[in-house]
């Protein structure tokens, strides 16, 4: 996978699909890498030039001890737009991916079409949870997360049905910089959108995992009433959709992004 300098520090980007198509630009979750989309990518490459990224402090880009804001991974995606000279795409973000999703979409409207904001909370209180979680990675490392991180991630009968997908994000878990999680969780804990997402003018799809306890349905759909026209999908999944339901998911945003 290539890695491109973007702003002076690497980061690991992908593209797939045809050169001349609607890009459309994935945002990985906290904790997980841009192989999260693999489910995805045959389908929507048919349509779509797939951009997808490691999210700063995960994967292959940089990860520095260094505090940031949620406006700090916006700035990201935009400046690796800039980076392809892409003036405008549609976004698809999980968790994370659907906060930064929210900050573009008020601050850098112009540069979004659609968004998909998946499994995902304008406000992820209270900062007590952030901090102990911070503390944790910090001083024993991302292993001493990843169990309990899986159990909120997948239901029950998902776990026990599909081990293949859980020990491969049980993977990305472990090998996510303590550093770089920590600091995303930083961002997190310190975002408030609940007021600025009433300006979001774009066609936006809400998707809400009807069994997710890290970011549950009451959160996505406060997003979706604050949102003048917005659309909502609810799938039988907890915290990571895409990877529960990956059809569903997967028909779901081809249905809302080719209108």
């Amino acid at each position: 996978m290539p890695i491109e300098t973007i702003r002076g520090e690497p980061f690991n980007i992908r593209f797939d699909g045809p050169a001349d198509a609607p890009v459309l630009m994935l945002s990985n979750s906290l904790g997980t890498n841009l192989s999260m989309w693999d489910p995805q990518i045959a389908e929507w490459a048919k349509s779509f030039r797939i951009l997808r990224y490691d999210s700063r402090g995960h994967g292959l880009s940089t990860a520095t001890d260094q505090a940031f804001s949620i406006a700090t991974l916006g700035h990201d995606a935009l400046a690796i737009l800039d980076h392809f000279g892409i003036d405008r795409a549609h976004w698809c973000g999980v968790s994370k991916g659907g906060m930064v999703g929210q900050w573009l979409a008020t601050h850098a409207r112009h540069r979004m079409d659609r968004l998909v904001l998946a499994n995902t909370a304008a406000y992820m209180g209270p900062a007590d949870l952030w901090n102990g979680r911070i503390k944790t990675v910090r001083s024993q490392g991302m292993a001493a997360i990843v169990q309990g991180t899986l159990e909120r991630w997948f239901s029950p009968r998902f776990r026990e049905s599909d081990a293949t997908t859980v020990a491969k994000v049980s993977e990305m878990l472990t090998t996510t910089p303590a550093i770089g999680y920590a600091t995303c969780c930083a961002a997190i804990r310190d975002m408030d959108q609940r007021e600025a997402i009433h300006s979001i003018a774009n066609p936006v799809l809400v998707i809400i995992g009807t069994v997710d306890p890290a970011t549950p349905p009451a959160a996505g759909h406060l997003i979706a009433e604050a949102i003048p026209g917005s659309r909502t999908v609810e799938l039988d999944a907890a915290h990571l959709s895409n990877l529960e339901q990956p059809e569903a998911f997967t028909g779901a945003v081809l249905d809302f992004l080719k209108v």
